[in-house]
């Protein structure tokens, strides 16, 4: 069975408009598994993402942990990965002329875990924060 990435919940971000405002993704993966980085060694290779689909706010940069180069039997080159806990930041744009207020951005990280032998179709798991925009 593939393992599963959880992700921790967002805190509420308070923020203004016109400002910038910044969430950070807690994420993990299980002992002995790991998922290649945003920017994987291969072509071949599914990087970590995260997409954020819905919402007020406009996402303006996102930054991923910076993977580690591994070595597994699997491969020839050693592979670029995360392992353990990680986070992903993610700098938001707040319009001038967004409406004050609670409100929910919404996105999905995708993600390939694999261990020292194989690797698993890959998943998305939805990721939301609640935003208040003052």
């Amino acid at each position: 069975m593939a393992p599963s990435l959880s992700v921790a919940p967002v805190p509420m971000v308070k923020t203004a408009k016109g400002s910038v405002a910044v969430v950070t993704v807690n994420a993990s993966l299980p002992a002995g598994y790991h998922a290649n980085s945003n920017k994987p060694t291969e072509t071949y290779l599914i990087p970590l993402t995260l997409k954020w689909t819905g919402g007020p706010l406009a996402a303006d940069s996102i930054d991923y942990p910076k993977g580690k180069l591994e070595k597994y039997s699997f491969s020839d080159k050693p592979l670029s990965v995360v392992t353990g806990e990680f986070t992903i930041t993610t700098k938001f744009k707040v319009k001038p002329d967004a409406a004050t207020g609670p409100a929910q951005e919404t996105g999905t990280l995708r993600y390939q875990a694999c261990d020292n032998h194989a690797c698993y179709p890959p998943k998305n798991v939805p990721v939301s924060v609640t935003v208040e925009i003052q």
